[in-house]
């Protein structure tokens, strides 16, 4: 996934268990876990906002935007790759 999760990184800096911080952020250890290792699909702007708050930083030091490991210049070719792009992705211009 191209978002890259830095929880642990903070947690060293403020050495913080995770244990401590899911208490205090109000979530399972469980939970946090999920999201530090990077298997999160989604993450909560109330969560989000509440580990910048116990870890006193920002959602940048947190959260970071790394490309796909393929190339553009790499990407699938064949008649079922035009249909496999979002639409999204196809309106980008």
């Amino acid at each position: 996934m191209p978002i890259a999760v830095d929880i642990d990184v903070m947690l060293a800096r403020r050495k913080m268990s995770v244990g401590e911080l899911a208490e205090r952020v109000g979530i399972t250890p469980a939970n946090l876990a999920v999201l530090k290792n990077g298997r999160a699909k989604a993450v909560r702007f109330t969560t989000l906002a509440a580990l910048c708050e116990v870890l006193d930083c920002q959602p940048g030091d947190l959260l970071r935007w790394e490309p796909d490991e393929l190339d553009e210049t790499e990407a699938p070719e064949g008649p079922d790759a035009a249909g496999s792009a979002s639409p999204a992705a196809a309106n980008r211009t």
